[in-house]
C-alpha cells in the first residue's frame, strides 16, 4: 500500500494532506501480547497523553488530521496489536506518510519471555488472539515473528519478564520523562480550616502559627497573592525556618514516591480563613520547589470558591 492510498475518503476522491501542528507527536505502543500493553497505556495516559486503544493503523492519519486542525491535544499514543496481519503491512505505510508530514513518531515495544507470557496466559486462561485452535506456544511464536521487524525499529523496548507493574510504569517514566522526583508533579492548593479539612490531600500543613494578617487593616481586604500580604506573612518570625524545613521533607518524599510508582502529590496547607497566610506560603513553597525543577500547579480553594460566588 502506498501512503498515498491511505488518505482516501468514501467517495474516492483524495483528502487533502493533513497539516499537523508543530510539536505534535505520535506513540506506537506494541509488542507481545501479555507483556503488559494495557497496563503501558494506562501510565502513558497518566503521563498527559491521549491515549486510543487497538486502533486499525490505517485510521492513524485521518485521526492526527483531526486532533491537529480541530483540537489542543498534541500527544497521541496508540495501542496496536496483531489482531490482523493486515494492520502491520498498513503500518510501515503510515508510519512514512506520517514521517513525511513532519510529526514525530516513536515506537514503544514491550517484551516478555516465552516462559512467562505462557505463564501470564494460563494464569488468567484466556487464549492468545493468534492461537487459533493450536497450542499456546504456536501462538505466541507466531506473534513474536510477526513482531520482529517492528521490534528492530522500535525507539524504546523494554522487558517486562520479571516486572510488577509498578515497575513497568518506574520504567516508563524513566524512557519517557527521565528519572528521579521531576517525574512527580506537585499540587499545592491553600484552605481554611474553619471551612474544612481536605481529604484529598497527600500532606497537611497548618501555618496558623504565623500573625494573620486579617487583623491588620490594611491588609484585611487583600489576600495572600497580594504582594503586601506576601512580604508581612514570609517576612514572619518562624516563616522562613517553617519553609526550609517543609521543602527538605517534601523533597525526601517526593524522591521517595518517583521510585514507588507513584507520580502525582496533592500538599495543602491551610490557615483559620484560607485568604492570607496560607496562600502566601502556598505561592513561596511552589516557588522554591520548580527551583528544583519539579512541576507544580498552585490553587487557593477559599479564594477561588469566592471567585466563583462573585
Amino acid at each position: 500500500m502506498a501512503p498515498e492510498d491511505i488518505d482516501v475518503q468514501a467517495n474516492g476522491t483524495h483528502a487533502s494532506a493533513p497539516s499537523p501542528a508543530e510539536g505534535f507527536e505520535v506513540l506506537l505502543i506494541t509488542g507481545m501480547s501479555g507483556a503488559g500493553r494495557s497496563h503501558a497505556a494506562d501510565s502513558i495516559e497518566d503521563m498527559g497523553w491521549y491515549v486510543v486503544d487497538n486502533m486499525p493503523p490505517k485510521l492513524l492519519v485521518p485521526l492526527v488530521d483531526m486532533m491537529t486542525t480541530g483540537s489542543n491535544i498534541h500527544k497521541l499514543a496508540a495501542v496496536v496489536d496483531v489482531r490482523s496481519r493486515d494492520y502491520f503491512d498498513d503500518l510501515s505505510a503510515v508510519l512514512s506518510h506520517l514521517d513525511d508530514l513532519g510529526v514525530k513518531t516513536r515506537i514503544l515495544f514491550l517484551d516478555a519471555s516465552n516462559e512467562v507470557l505462557i505463564k501470564r496466559y494460563e494464569s488468567v486462561r484466556r487464549p492468545h488472539p493468534l492461537q487459533q485452535g493450536n497450542r499456546l506456544i504456536d501462538g505466541i511464536l507466531e506473534e513474536r515473528d510477526l513482531l520482529e521487524n517492528l521490534k528492530e525499529r522500535a525507539d524504546i523496548v523494554i522487558d517486562t519478564s520479571s516486572l510488577s507493574i509498578h515497575q513497568l510504569s518506574t520504567k516508563l517514566y524513566e524512557a519517557m520523562l527521565g528519572s528521579g522526583p521531576t517525574t512527580v508533579s506537585v499540587h499545592i492548593f491553600s484552605f481554611g480550616f474553619k471551612y474544612g479539612i481536605p481529604i484529598d490531600a497527600d500532606f497537611v500543613a497548618d501555618v496558623r502559627f504565623l500573625p494573620n494578617p486579617f487583623w491588620v487593616p490594611r491588609l484585611r481586604s487583600l489576600t495572600g497573592r497580594d504582594k503586601e500580604v506576601s512580604d508581612y506573612v514570609l517576612s514572619s518570625e518562624g516563616a522562613a525556618d517553617f519553609l526550609d524545613s517543609y521543602e527538605k521533607a517534601l523533597s525526601i518524599a517526593i524522591e521517595g514516591y518517583a521510585q514507588e510508582d507513584k507520580h502525582y502529590v496533592t500538599i495543602a496547607i491551610g490557615c483559620t480563613g484560607g485568604q492570607h497566610r496560607s496562600v502566601a506560603m502556598s505561592e513561596a513553597l511552589a516557588k522554591r520547589l520548580r527551583a528544583r525543577g519539579l512541576s507544580v500547579s498552585v490553587s487557593a480553594r477559599e479564594l477561588d470558591k469566592r471567585s466563583a460566588e462573585k
